[in-house]
């Protein structure tokens, strides 16, 4: 596969002369529990914003990253936690009492947060960007004795330019190979490593390759009943588009295409218009593919971090949960993925990712799959590569943190310490209309009373993330880890009982409570070990439907 390489900007060249300390970092410092050092978390979203701002929420995903903090488990290790709004107390309270071995004023004496106060819709790291005295505040919280680094939900060149005012190198992959990030880039790679891919076309701009496209896949298999239209640069969905080829002509297709497409055209992403969808594609580019489906199928996904010194890990797989606008959004996920074929997955991300690592590529990235059974052997097809931080990462970390475990990618399971396996049922989505207005610590204090914090003696238990997106947006993130799949969904559907119940009482409205069916629940994994759960949850009304 042949890449293309700009000449480096000065920016460029002294980033990857920065980027050299990580080494040394990694091989002296990293492993050592004791050892002095300092983590600056910069929790940015730095994504394209017109897609961004279509996640409710969105800036409040920053608190994602929370999951850092157990990093303080270490004596010795500081942190810097930078945000766009404050945190409430009560929410770092939350996290630190699950310190294992430390007090909560030891960790407190190490923690540092720092905030933009500003709301606005830019990336966060363009705040600090725009405010020297703050960057100054960062560089007088990191000790001249303390070896330090940045961690990032994504690298971009904003990123680049803090680390360069900083000082401080970043534990993630160089902006200058964003493209290879990007989904038609993603295609080309697939191919290359000899992995299957949808039938489809990539590096596409405008209307007009769409309409070319659309045609071609249609007329090379005419049993083909949609496709799916992609932006490059697309998150968690949000720059998805399904196209259905209901009642199409044989004859003249290409011109039913043109009439049709802006109709037909059905945009994941909530309030955007047909030519809006447009501009964005005209100007992030995208692509065409084959809308895949059959009678069982799973969307499963794999974590891999390529390190500092060039060694390749596959740290999870997941069965991702997905709903929205035919099936195109990310909801959630399940870990460990199904069994039978969590180790295919991990060795199609092993061979993705020996091909990354020639390219340059450093830290963490998932690798998205749509897989169908057929004929009772499963067949995958590599959809695509998140090169950064994503969903699957602050759940997995978590469980990590919490409870010094490690996913055995050869058998597909994961053995906490003391070689007990651990499952979960995560998600962003937790959502209903009725829980606006809850605050986190009407959270906690329901959370506390209903038995439903995470217990460090068990190692079961729920885990809250996105805690501030609750009271305004009714919005709520959970890792539930179990002993067994079963375990792990009943403190899912255990969740959203006491929540429901909660804000029923609250409402008087209990008489609106009814019992469903999980078939009814948007939240149903794909794995088939999570699927032998019982078949009823108490949830209010209307509060199963997908978000």
């Amino acid at each position: 596969m042949k890449v293309s390489t700009l000449p480096d900007s000065d920016d460029a060249v002294k980033f990857k002369k920065l980027q050299k300390r990580i080494v040394p970092l990694f091989k002296k410092v990293f492993p050592k529990r004791m050892a002095p050092k300092t983590v600056v978390v910069i929790p940015s979203l730095s994504l394209d914003r017109e897609i961004l701002d279509k996640i409710k929420g969105a800036h409040y995903y920053e608190e994602r990253m929370l999951c850092m903090l157990m990093l303080l488990r270490m004596p010795q290790t500081h942190l810097i936690y930078v945000t766009s709004l404050p945190v409430d107390p009560v929410i770092i309270d939350y996290y630190l009492h699950l310190l294992p071995g430390i007090t909560g004023y030891h960790a407190r004496q190490r923690l540092t947060f720092i905030s933009c106060y500003d709301a606005s819709k830019k990336s966060l790291t363009e705040k600090i960007l725009e405010r020297p005295r703050l960057i100054e505040r960062i560089k007088k919280h990191i000790s001249p004795l303390h070896p330090a680094h940045i961690s990032c939900f994504n690298v971009t060149e904003t990123e680049r330019s803090l680390a360069l005012q900083l000082n401080a190198p970043i534990y993630g992959c160089d902006p200058e190979l964003q493209y290879l990030g990007t989904k038609s880039c993603n295609r080309q790679m697939f191919r290359f490593c000899g992995i299957a891919v949808p039938a489809g076309f990539e590096n596409l701009v405008t209307e007009a390759d769409i309409i070319r496209s659309l045609t071609s896949l249609k007329q090379a298999n005419p049993r083909l009943k949609k496709a799916v239209i992609k932006i490059n640069d697309g998150f968690s969905g949000e720059g998805n588009a399904v196209f259905c080829f209901d009642e199409s002509p044989e004859k003249e297709l290409k011109n039913w295409i043109v009439e049709q497409l802006p109709q037909r055209l059905k945009i994941v992403a909530e309030q955007v218009s047909y030519k809006s969808f447009l501009f964005k594609f005209e100007q992030l580019g995208g692509i065409v593919e084959e809308f895949l489906d059959g009678d069982i199928t799973a969307t499963p996904s794999v974590q891999c971090r390529i390190d500092p010194l060039g060694q390749i890990q596959v740290i999870s797989t997941h069965d991702q949960i997905t709903g929205g606008e035919q099936g195109q959004v990310f909801l959630g996920a399940t870990f460990p993925a199904n069994v039978e074929y969590a180790k295919e997955i991990a060795d199609l991300g092993n061979r993705i990712s020996l091909h990354l690592k020639k390219l340059g590529v450093l830290g963490r990235f998932s690798i998205d799959f749509f897989s169908i059974k057929h004929q009772g052997k499963w067949e995958h097809y590599a959809i695509e590569i998140n090169l950064r931080k994503g969903g699957t990462t602050h759940p997995y970390l978590l469980l990590q943190f919490l409870t010094e475990g490690k996913y055995n990618a050869e058998n597909g399971c994961y053995y906490t310490a003391n070689g007990l396996p651990r499952y979960y049922v995560c998600s962003d989505n937790l959502q209903s209309d009725r829980y606006i207005g809850l605050t986190p610590h009407d959270l906690i204090d329901i959370a506390m009373c209903n038995e439903l914090m995470y217990n460090g003696s068990s190692q079961e238990g729920v885990m809250f993330h996105l805690i501030s997106t609750l009271s305004q947006y009714g919005k709520l993130g959970v890792v539930c880890i179990g002993n067994t799949p079963q375990r792990a969904m009943y403190f899912y559907n255990k969740t959203r009982e006491v929540l429901d119940s909660s804000v029923c009482h609250l409402n008087h409205k209990d008489h609106n409570c009814r019992f469903i069916k999980r078939d009814e629940m948007s939240f149903i994994p794909n794995a088939p070990s999570f699927k032998n759960l019982p078949s009823t949850s108490i949830v209010p009304e209307g509060a199963g439907q997908k978000s």
